[in-house]
C-alpha cells in the first residue's frame, strides 16, 4: 500500500466513461486540459475516501476534451464506476509558476478584501467562466449568498499568500 504524499493538488475530476475499453473523460481543474500528460501516476480519491496511487496507460485528446485509461481499469462498467473520482499529483512534481501567477489550489481559502478594508469573505473555489476566472467567495453570514468577483487585474490589485488575503476593488453590494 502507498502513503500518499502531503502534498497532493487535485487537477481534475474523472467525468464518465468514455468507450468499451476503460477508457474514460477527464475534467481538468487546470488553465491546460493536457496538464495530467505530464504524470504516469495519479492518486485518485473517490468521494472523500482514501487516495489510491494509479497507474496511467494513456492520455490523450479526443476533440476537445481529454481522455485517460488506467491500469486495472478494463471495461466500461469499472470507468462508470469512477464517475466523481478526484485525480491529484503531488504539489512538489509541479511546475514552478512564475510572478503573479497562482495555483487555484493556492487561492482556496484566502480572506478576500476590498479597498476600504472590509473582508468580504473567503475564497470558497476558482471557476472558469470563459473569458476569465472567477472567484467563489463565501460570505462570513450563513444566510448571504456567494459573491462572484472576477480575477482579473482590473478588480484584484493584490495576492498577499504570506498574509493569505486577496485585495479587491469590490463592494458588498456589487
Amino acid at each position: 500500500m502507498h502513503v500518499p504524499p502531503d502534498d497532493l493538488v487535485v487537477m481534475a475530476r474523472i467525468a464518465a466513461p468514455w468507450g468499451v475499453k476503460g477508457w474514460f473523460k477527464i475534467q481538468p481543474f487546470s488553465e491546460l486540459d493536457d496538464a495530467l500528460a505530464d504524470y504516469s501516476e495519479w492518486w485518485l480519491r473517490r468521494q472523500a475516501g482514501a487516495w489510491e496511487l494509479c497507474k496511467v496507460e494513456a492520455f490523450q485528446p479526443h476533440g476537445k476534451q481529454m481522455v485517460a485509461k488506467l491500469a486495472g481499469v478494463d471495461d466500461r462498467d469499472a470507468a462508470f464506476a469512477l464517475r466523481g473520482t478526484e485525480v491529484a499529483v503531488p504539489r512538489s512534481s509541479l511546475p514552478r509558476v512564475g510572478d503573479n501567477e497562482y495555483y487555484w489550489s493556492d487561492l482556496i481559502g484566502l480572506e478576500v478584501r476590498n479597498l476600504q478594508s472590509q473582508t468580504l469573505g473567503h475564497i470558497r473555489e476558482m471557476l472558469e467562466a470563459g473569458a476569465h476566472d472567477v472567484m467563489v467567495v463565501a460570505r462570513q453570514t450563513p444566510d448571504a449568498s456567494d459573491l462572484l468577483i472576477p480575477f482579473v487585474g482590473a478588480v484584484v490589485h493584490d495576492v498577499d499568500m504570506q498574509g493569505r488575503c486577496v485585495h479587491v476593488d469590490w463592494q458588498e453590494d456589487y
